[in-house]
């Protein structure tokens, strides 16, 4: 969706979403309270958005999930190329860092069978280069999918935290992601 076409009370919406999950990463067990005071925004005008801590939690997943499905539309798999997809998925996942954490690490997203089936769904695209790159010898193939793709969410987490913290310069990230996905820390 484009924001130029949503109204009012979705952009606000949306900006309570992305407050809370800046939030919630740093004071997982922050009050309604304290997501409202984030969001700047009194405590009635964040339940006039959401019921409940329960609800913000799903539209916080359901928010995540949009996001990060929305850029990956734009990261195309050419099998032919297949080592490419990594780098233009990982500098295009950096922004999102927050939102991948989210979905990562929150338990909203394993208890909720709409939430997991979209994640799973999300995953897939990524899923299937991994095998591409198993399959043509340039991941190890006796390395579960799903671990590779938990380790890059990590990666992409922590990239995000550093660049915010101002550890790491934001346009030196991609290409310290990929190096450090590809290689590790083995010396050259």
């Amino acid at each position: 969706m484009k924001n130029e076409k949503l109204t009012f009370k979705q952009n606000r919406m949306l900006a309570i979403l992305d407050e809370a999950t800046k939030l919630l990463i740093e004071k997982p067990n922050a009050s309604m309270n304290d997501i409202a005071e984030a969001a700047n925004i009194g405590i009635a005008t964040l339940h006039r958005y959401v019921e409940s801590r329960e609800q913000l939690m799903i539209h916080l997943a359901m928010r995540a999930i949009d996001v990060v499905n929305e850029t990956l539309q734009h990261v195309k798999l050419d099998e032919e190329q297949a080592e490419k997809y990594f780098p233009e998925l990982i500098e295009a996942l950096i922004p999102l860092g927050d939102k991948i954490y989210f979905l990562a690490h929150d338990a909203t997203v394993n208890y909720n069978a709409e939430i997991e089936g979209a994640d799973q769904k999300l995953r897939q695209p990524v899923l299937h280069a991994i095998g591409v790159l198993q399959e043509k010898g340039f991941f190890r193939s006796d390395v579960d999918k799903t671990w590779i793709v938990e380790v890059l969410y990590s990666i992409l987490f922590l990239t995000w935290q550093q660049v915010i913290r101002g550890n790491i310069a934001r346009n030196a990230a991609p290409a310290l992601v990929v190096d450090t996905f590809y290689h590790g820390f083995v010396a050259k």
